[in-house]
């Protein structure tokens, strides 16, 4: 099987798995990735449209060891509904990015353009300063922190990647 990975210079893996929405089952799961020596890169959590089902999106670092005895594992593991791997070309994925920048008056305009052009909000703005909200790829969101470093850039937040497969 050939693995395509994000469009970053890591050999990153996204899988998706649909959980039971109990106490318990996300120490499991990040257990399981830790007791194989794997860096969690991100870890998105959030409960679906049935309430007692959780979907749980992780982004690991496949460089130095072959995923596949993790994912046995996580089938085998009783909370544990369902497990994909998010292939780029059959799903979509999104991050999110909250950043706050030095907005002089004088300034101002040109940071909205480039919020505008990078299809962002502001979100909120007070005397000496903008916070964005930004959502894309995660080399977008990297993209427009580094327009923003001139600005000064005051705080960051990042989410963890969500993805989900096209169509049906």
């Amino acid at each position: 099987m050939t693995l395509h990975y994000w469009g970053t210079e890591k050999k990153q893996l996204v899988l998706s798995a649909t959980v039971e929405n109990i106490p318990g089952v996300l120490t499991r799961i990040s257990g399981l990735f830790a007791r194989r020596g794997f860096n969690i890169e991100s870890l998105s959590v959030g409960h679906t449209e049935d309430p007692n089902i959780s979907r749980l999106t992780v982004v690991v670092n496949e460089a130095d060891h072959p995923i596949e005895q993790v994912e046995k594992q996580l089938h085998k593991l009783v909370n544990v509904l369902k497990i994909n791997r998010m292939e780029p070309h059959t799903s979509v994925a999104r991050a999110l990015m909250l950043i706050k920048v030095h907005a002089p008056p004088a300034k101002r305009v040109e940071i909205f353009d480039l919020v505008n052009a990078f299809r962002g909000k502001v979100v909120d703005v007070s005397r000496s300063s903008i916070v964005a909200e930004i959502n894309g790829s995660s080399s977008k969101l990297d993209a427009f922190a580094d327009l923003m470093k001139p600005y000064g850039v005051i705080e960051v937040v990042r989410s963890g990647k969500i993805a989900m497969t096209r169509g049906k």
